[in-house]
């Protein structure tokens, strides 16, 4: 099975999974990944010791709503509406 499955990422409609997987696909873009690391000054250490943060991974979806080609792109890429992904950012900031 390939590690990409829909199967290996755990629940598609959880906020945490949703958010995991955005980032993923932005950081396997190296044009979008240095846009972000350079706007947030955050470093990819920095990524992924707050992976597990309801916060950081509420931040990560705001860059991306401000950032509309992006949250379109990435929504996409995970197979979700933009619109489902702002609703994971709202859920993840009530978890904070």
């Amino acid at each position: 099975m390939r590690p990409d499955t829909p199967s290996d990422r755990g629940d598609p409609h959880d906020p945490a999974t949703m958010a995991l997987l955005a980032l993923s696909w932005l950081l396997g873009d190296g044009e979008r990944a240095e846009r972000l690391l350079s706007l947030t000054g955050m470093t990819v250490d920095d990524l992924r010791a707050g992976a597990s943060s309801p916060r950081i991974l509420a931040e990560f979806i705001r860059y991306l709503e401000g950032h509309e080609a992006d949250l379109i792109a990435a929504a996409d890429a995970i197979g979700a509406s933009p619109a489902a992904l702002v609703n994971a950012r709202i859920q993840l900031e009530r978890q904070t």
